[in-house]
């Protein structure tokens, strides 16, 4: 009796994964051939079994702190199972195997890309990539929706494993024009009032570093522009909208052409990169992480 109540039935798993995918009792229940009440049973039984409400019945549906953690097992399942399927030769020839990950947009536009030129064609892979901030991207493996994230947290998702990738160092800089006109006199003065780019909302790195020069509790200035793409923030400061951190892979040559100017070549910003994964021999998952670590040992600094 004791493990008959303990298993974690299988099309019960899986219909609880379809109506998060789904958002609704009803969508799942077309995706899955079956009528919205065989649904409904199934994700009460499930319930019932594990004792955790899952589901909180809004619409769309959400997961529950425990139904996040059975729907990341349902996603591993379904990993392994389209796994075994190939090695079996059972996908068909034209079926490439899917890796979704998690990136931040700074490493999607300088490192990232390039690493996955370098996982080998056969078997073939189609990446499923979701740009999100480096603090936040851990969160998209707590709830399973990716199976890796490129995180600046040391600290593991449960049921995942973590490798460190490298510091990707960000430079303070300005265009001359715009360095001429805000940022003459003490710079951790201008800093305060000089117009300022942000990546998002919760975009801390340019207030980071105004502290770092002021040692206290100061942000940057009130007038902040919000640019959601790492190509479009560079190409803002580039144009004098105002000054911003910029990796340092696409600072250093333009800062040689004269086209940035860096406001403390002498105080840069390292942010910590790791590579979090799912605990899973995934044959898919082996052979990008192999990629991303090598491209990161090159690409970032130790």
């Amino acid at each position: 009796m004791k493990t008959e109540l303990t298993e974690l039935p299988l099309d019960q798993v899986r219909t609880l994964l379809a109506v998060v995918d789904e958002g609704t009792f009803d969508a799942a229940a077309a995706v899955l051939h079956v009528t919205p009440s065989a649904v409904s049973q199934r994700v009460k039984a499930l319930e019932q079994r594990t004792g955790r409400v899952l589901l909180v019945r809004t619409k769309p549906v959400r997961p529950t702190e425990s139904g996040r953690v059975v729907v990341r097992f349902a996603r591993q399942l379904a990993r392994l199972e389209r796994d075994a399927r190939a090695e079996l030769g059972m996908n068909g020839t034209a079926e490439a195997t899917r890796v979704s990950i998690a990136v931040n947009a700074d490493s999607l536009a300088t490192w990232f890309l390039p690493a996955l030129t370098r996982v080998r064609e056969e078997p073939p892979l189609c990446y499923e990539l979701s740009r999100e901030d480096e603090s936040r991207t851990a969160t998209l493996l707590r709830e399973g929706l990716v199976m890796a994230a490129v995180t600046s947290s040391a600290e593991p998702v449960a049921g995942c494993s973590v490798r460190t990738l490298g510091r990707m160092r960000y430079l303070a800089a300005a265009s001359p024009e715009f360095a001429d006109r805000h940022l003459t006199g003490s710079l951790a003065d201008a800093l305060v009032t000089a117009p300022v780019m942000t990546f998002d909302r919760s975009d801390d790195l340019q207030d980071a570093f105004v502290r770092g020069l002021r040692g206290g509790a100061v942000h940057a200035g009130p007038a902040r522009h919000r640019m959601p793409t790492s190509e479009g923030f560079l190409s803002a400061v580039l144009a004098g909208l105002g000054w911003g951190m910029i990796p340092e892979v696409q600072a250093g040559p333009l800062v040689a052409e004269g086209r940035l100017v860096p406001l403390a070549p002498d105080r840069p910003v390292d942010v910590p990169l790791y590579w979090q994964q799912w605990k899973l021999h995934s044959p898919a998952l082996v052979t990008v992480t192999e990629a991303v670590v090598a491209a990161a040992r090159e690409a970032l600094r130790p």
